[in-house]
């Protein structure tokens, strides 16, 4: 007898659309129990980022899924006090990252491959990494700053040998930071900050990618090899190698042309609940993968904050609006004192305009401001209705 393959599961877009949200926590009552290390744990990486208009991307990270999250709440969420057991670190994964704690030694391949790395841009004379290295088993935690100086006074890139030094040790897992101080890392000895249990290196290359290819399956909910491979940056040919043994299980999407996984949990009931209306970080997961969103949410997005001003389009910090499972619009925030400026809104109809509204004012009373004002709405006859949304 021929044993026949298991059928594949068919989805529409409509649903692969809502097990997306689902998984990234935007459908259904939010975990306000779990609160912000919660939505961490859930969607298993939150981007850092230097830029900050209303607040920075990790903090509009949990905003989007809980609401108005105080935000020092946020960041006493993610990082550690000095006697407390770190709860997250910070290391490359989809780009510079906010990561569980507990997925330490997934990323072991990681820290293998930069200790194996043949070139370096930073040169570093003999004895200035175990110098880093004892200065921080010596003084403790420790700001590139308080170890020498981050500069040698030229370009940003033209780090101090101290702070090569102890980037390097971070790379490597020597070193790990498990927090922030006014934006600067701060950095510790792994092996005093990690808690003991998950001190291990000893997964190998294949399963630690076998296990962030599971994590990433279930933090997208439904995904092509390009999905899952982007949200830790992991090569194809890596994700090819264990997607079988992932628990991940094959579905067709209707019009997505490729293959896909989904999480079986996420198979096992229809996405149901409330839908969050909210402002989006460009670096939100739900979006940060440009390819993905396009072909989820029928949306093109591009962050042009390093385009040149004249060549914009949405503006520098444009935020894609979210409302009813769907991205709608966007807008382009400022702040004047207590006043939230939308320098730029685009909606893409007058029915958007309500959801718009609503979004600005909770962004706004988040951050503490009394007032909103809109400069230009495109197209421009959707100016008048947005204004009248904003006023009801």
């Amino acid at each position: 007898m021929t044993l026949q393959p298991p059928s594949v599961v068919a989805l529409s877009a409509d649903e692969a659309r809502r097990i997306a949200l689902r998984a990234q926590g935007f459908m259904g009552a939010p975990d306000r129990r779990a609160g912000v290390r919660g939505v961490l744990r859930h969607l298993g990486a939150v981007q850092l980022d230097t830029i900050s208009v209303l607040a920075r991307s990790h903090e509009l990270i949990p905003y989007a899924r809980l609401g108005a999250v105080d935000r020092r709440t946020v960041e006493s969420a993610y990082w550690a006090a000095d006697d407390e057991p770190a709860h997250a670190f910070e290391y490359w994964s989809h780009a510079a990252c906010i990561l569980p704690v507990e997925e330490w030694p997934h990323f072991a391949f990681r820290r293998r491959a930069y200790r194996a790395r043949p070139q370096w841009h930073h040169e570093l004379t003999d004895g200035a990494y175990e110098r880093v290295i004892k200065q921080l088993r010596t003084e403790g935690p420790l700001t590139a700053t308080e170890l020498g100086g981050a500069k040698n006074g030229g370009e940003w890139w033209d780090w101090s040998e101290s702070k090569v030094a102890v980037e390097r040790a971070l790379m490597y897992g020597d070193v790990v930071c498990t927090g922030r101080r006014s934006w600067k890392r701060v950095y510790d000895l792994a092996e005093r900050a990690i808690p003991a249990d998950l001190q291990q290196d000893d997964l190998s290359d294949t399963e630690c990618v076998r296990r962030l290819v599971a994590l990433a399956g279930r933090s997208l909910g439904v995904g092509t090899r390009e999905d899952i491979s982007d949200y830790h940056r992991l090569k194809n040919a890596q994700v090819d190698e264990v997607i079988a043994d992932s628990g991940l299980v094959p579905v067709e999407v209707e019009g997505w042309g490729r293959p896909a996984w989904a999480d079986p949990r996420a198979l096992a009931t229809v996405p149901r609940g409330r839908h969050r209306t909210t402002l989006l970080s460009p670096f939100d997961s739900l979006i940060w993968d440009r390819p993905r969103t396009e072909r989820v949410f029928g949306f093109t997005h591009r962050l042009e904050a390093y385009v040149p001003k004249p060549k914009r389009i949405h503006g520098y910090f444009a935020m894609p609006l979210l409302s009813g499972g769907q991205l709608l619009g966007r807008a382009d925030p400022a702040r004047e004192g207590s006043t939230l400026v939308a320098r730029q809104v685009s909606l893409q109809s007058a029915k958007s305009a309500p959801a718009m509204a609503k979004a600005l004012w909770e962004a706004a009373s988040w951050v503490g401001c009394t007032d909103v004002r809109v400069d230009r709405t495109t197209p421009a006859e959707l100016h008048a209705p947005l204004l009248a949304a904003l006023k009801a």
